[in-house]
Formats: structure tokens, sequence, C-alpha cells
């Protein structure tokens, strides 16, 4: 959800220079199911314009009409939305609407924070009560600052509270600049993950030839700046070379990616994986162990675009500690 919170703030920037005043809209609780989870937030501007969603669509045009008291009076409050009855999803959302007024060092902290890739937290305070809560609001902590979204927002002891820990946004790092490789970055794009390519300096390639990448790392193998990854970076081997393959394997084996695939058959992995090891025989197991080879779930792929989705269900499946079942196999809920 960082990435969406991120947006939210780049868009708030947008609507203040056109002087177009916005509210924000949170789930702050659910009871049953939704297409959505508590924590998800939508922007309003006064324009009508909606940044986010807090469903799959349906809910959006009732949290527009209830945020336009919200602009009026600048009065937080509670709505909820019963999609039993309506829609048949089996769930009862609240929903917090606040006038939303961050100020100019609560933006430049918060980008700060994206930019070095650290955590921050959320708190929400509510009542399971339709109607207006003045006082109540959010909370952002950004290193050891606490801010408000606007001035009216004020701790409250006896209320509910919504609290929520926002990790650096995902980010992809795909290793070699083939056609396949730009498939990759339009659904990893797509997921709102921020992503890098890494190829070396005599493929002759260039950031434009990867369109809304966030860097293209130019590097020999033995030279990829490693430091730069963090537990919330997924990896990616698909340079299409043995020799570059083993060379950058060679340079990630101190590193801890959340997710580090390779691509290509069994064989070549147990072959690369083999040779790795005789190269360094004290490398450690769990880094070769949590190698993912071939990447990619088997979905019956067979084109660059289909090979990306399995790869990237993979990816989310580690990053979410999940095991990939079909939803109507599930006993609990979704």
């Amino acid at each position: 959800m960082t990435h969406e919170f991120k947006k939210i703030i780049k868009e708030y920037g947008i609507a203040k220079l056109a002087n177009v005043r916005c509210v924000l809209a949170t789930v702050v609780a659910l009871d049953g199911s939704s297409y959505r989870k508590p924590g998800v937030r939508m922007l309003i501007r006064e324009d009508d314009v909606m940044i986010g969603a807090v469903s799959g669509g349906c809910v959006e045009k009732e949290v527009l009409f209830q945020a336009q008291s919200v602009f009026e009076n600048r009065a937080t409050k509670l709505m909820t939305y019963d999609g039993r009855f309506r829609l048949g999803c089996e769930g009862l959302l609240y929903i917090l609407i606040e006038s939303f007024t961050p100020e100019e060092a609560l933006i430049a902290d918060f980008n700060s924070i994206i930019k070095n890739r650290k955590s921050f937290k959320l708190s929400t305070s509510y009542i399971k009560e339709y109607g207006e809560l003045e006082g109540y609001g959010t909370f952002i902590h950004l290193n050891s600052t606490t801010y408000t979204f606007n001035s009216g927002t004020k701790k409250q002891e006896n209320s509910l509270h919504f609290l929520q820990t926002m990790q650096p946004c995902q980010r992809l790092l795909l290793i070699g600049g083939e056609h396949d490789a730009v498939q990759l970055v339009h659904f990893g794009l797509s997921m709102g993950w921020e992503v890098n390519v890494a190829i070396t300096p005599k493929e002759n390639k260039s950031i434009s030839d990867f369109h809304g990448i966030d860097a293209l790392l130019d590097f020999e193998p033995e030279e990829l700046p490693v430091e730069t990854i963090d537990n919330n970076t997924a990896v990616l081997l698909m340079t299409h070379s043995y020799v570059k393959d083993l060379k950058y394997l060679m340079r990630l084996k101190n590193s801890k990616p959340t997710y580090l695939g390779i691509l290509g058959p069994i064989k070549r992995r147990e072959k690369l994986l083999s040779e790795l090891l005789e190269h360094d025989m004290d490398i450690d197991m769990d880094f070769i162990e949590n190698i993912h080879g071939p990447a990619g779930l088997n979905i019956g792929a067979e084109t660059p675009q289909e090979i990306a989705i399995s790869i990237l269900a993979e990816i989310l499946t580690v990053i979410r500690k999940t095991q990939p079942v079909k939803l109507r196999d599930k006993l609990n809920t979704i």
C-alpha cells in the first residue's frame, strides 16, 4: 500500500498547485469480506476527481457523495457501506473521511523516507458510529516526528485506533536487458513496484529502452551495487548468458533479497549452482536454497507477457508467504 499512499501525496501536491481542496478516505475497519482490506486509502478532490480506490469500483460514488460535507465544514466523519445488502460482498466497510491538508514539512519528510527506503507508521482514530467525528483522524509517524493530515486532528484516548506500519515500496531488480525484461518492467510498474534494470556497458542500452523504470544500473557484474538490495527487493536473473549469470551470482551471494529467481531449465540452474559452489565452498547455503529456478509458477504460460505474469505471481507468493491455490478451494475467507 506504500506505493498507493506515495501517489496520494504526489497528487495532493498537484491539486494544491491548482488551488483544489482534498479530503482523504481510509477504510479503518471491515466486518466480513470485501475487495479491499482496511488500510486502503483514496484521495478525493473537490472537483470530484478521485485518486486510488477503496473497493473494486462499487463504493467510490457513495464515498464521493459522503465527502461533500467534509469539504463544506472540514469535520471528519465516519461512513459505512454495507455490501451484504447491496452487492453480496458479505462485508460491512467503515470508512473515515478527513480533510487532507498536510504541511510542507510532512511532505518533505515523507519524500525523504521514500527515497531512503525506510518504513513509517500511521494511526487513525475512529469509533464505529456513523456521522461527524470532530477531532478524529490520522497521525503519521515519520522517523522521530509525528504529523497530522489536518490541524483539527487531536489525540483520542477513548476510541478505536487503526494502526498500520508501511514498509518501503516493493522493488523489482531485473538483471538483463533483453526484450523479455520489457514485459516484466510493464507489469511490475503496473503493480506499483519500483523497477530497476541492470545491464552491462557493452549492451548499449539506455533508460528510454525501459519506459518508466526508476533506475538503469550500467555496471559490469563484479561492480553491481548490491548494497542497495534490501529485504523488500526481488531480484530476477535473466541475462540469457550462462557466464554472466554465474558472475552475477558471485556478486549477489552475500545479499539478502526477498526473492531471487533465475530464468532457464532445471539442468541449467543445477549447473550454475554447482559451479558457484566450486568457486566458493563457504557460501551460505541459505542463499542457495532460496534461489527460485526456473522462476515462475506453472500456469501454462507461453508468451513473454504470460511468462512475466507467472514470475510476478511467484514473487508475490514469496513476499506474502502464501501457497498458490484456487480461491474456490479455500475454506476460509479470501
